[in-house]
């Protein structure tokens, strides 16, 4: 079962707020995180993993009604961001809570878990079982 594990953290004024951390806390951040993906990758459960740029560097981009694209942003007043993202493949959904609920705790100033809300999603199969769930579209 694969899913989407997405971290988000508080935003504050627009940029991470790790980047006000001590160095030597954000070190233990990072080696965490290192260490943590590093397991998923020695269990065969990593599929793809990313950091984000803050949302002062985000923009909100559409087609305007002659399809050129609109852009809008940053986004610095946002309460929360999403800071990272993970594909993970696993066993069970017990499995993926237990991963979203460690990453969760990461270590932040002082070497206190952060607690920070992941969203746990799962992603949509391509497989024939999957697709005989989803209702077909028109002219398939």
């Amino acid at each position: 079962m694969k899913y989407m594990m997405m971290m988000n953290t508080p935003a504050g004024t627009g940029d991470y707020q790790i980047n006000n951390w001590s160095p030597d806390d954000f070190q233990a951040h990072m080696r965490f995180m290192h260490t943590f993906n590093k397991q998923l990758i020695d269990a065969g459960e990593m599929v793809a993993c990313e950091g984000l740029t803050p949302p002062a560097q985000a923009r909100l981009v559409r087609a305007s009604k002659d399809g050129r694209p609109v852009t809008d942003g940053p986004f610095p007043e946002t309460k929360e961001f999403l800071a990272g993202f993970w594909i993970i493949d696993v066993d069970s959904d017990a499995r993926a809570y237990e991963l979203a609920a460690a990453v969760s705790a990461a270590p932040g100033p002082g070497g206190a878990p952060l607690y920070m809300a992941v969203e746990l999603r799962p992603v949509q199969a391509g497989d024939a079982a999957a697709r005989s769930r989803v209702p077909a579209l028109a002219g398939e």
